[in-house]
């Protein structure tokens, strides 16, 4: 008797789970994945048919189990959750289907100096007291290098500035977020006998100009 022809059937979507660095996320990277799935047929190409009978290779699935190493590229500004497709990397059709998609669901790993809220990186730098009362500039690290950051006088303890434009890349568009930095007053420790009586001198200032 004569067999029977299926109907082409798209492939299945595989999601692929992939741990990146906060600099990964940032800059963008390449990966290569292996997946697991089903290659299409040498013998029937796909069909499931030879000769108007089924396969024998594939025994008319028209595809054979194998593993598919690929090379797929992350854009910059992922976040944890984010889906990103590599189109016709799935598993691929039966019958002479189109394959599926390869879904790479990201998540970022910790960092040890940022903080990453939406697009916007957080981060604490601590000053001296002198650089605090006194005001002056603090090179601040980013992802893409050391900043500058301005300190103007009589900056308070846990006091924030921005950076704007300084944070993440948004996926999809040019946009970027902000560096945030929070600012810590270092006070400082082992003091000279001369230092104390500056600060005693200080201490004095303030009390009579309060009155």
């Amino acid at each position: 008797s004569r067999g029977r022809r299926s109907r082409p059937k798209r492939g299945r979507d595989i999601e692929y789970p992939v741990e990146l660095s906060l600099e990964e996320a940032y800059h963008g990277t390449k990966r290569t994945i292996s997946l697991h799935s089903e290659g299409q047929c040498a013998g029937c190409k796909g069909t499931g048919m030879m000769q108007n009978l089924p396969c024998p290779a594939c025994r008319g699935a028209g595809a054979i189990p194998g593993v598919n190493n690929i090379e797929v590229k992350i854009p910059s500004g992922v976040k944890t959750g984010s889906r990103v497709r590599v189109a016709g990397k799935g598993e691929p059709g039966s019958a002479g289907g189109t394959s599926g998609d390869v879904y790479l669901v990201t998540s970022i790993k910790t960092h040890s100096l940022f903080e990453r809220k939406d697009d916007d990186l957080w981060m604490e730098v601590v000053v001296p007291l002198t650089l605090a009362v006194l005001g002056g500039e603090v090179m601040v690290s980013s992802l893409r290098g050391k900043l500058a950051l301005r300190i103007p006088p009589e900056t308070q303890n846990g006091q924030t500035f921005r950076l704007t434009g300084k944070g993440m890349p948004h996926l999809g568009n040019s946009a970027r977020g902000d560096l945030l930095a929070k600012v810590y007053v270092m006070l400082p420790t082992k003091l000279s006998e001369d230092e104390k009586k500056l600060f005693e001198q200080l201490e004095k200032l303030r009390f009579k100009n309060s009155k």
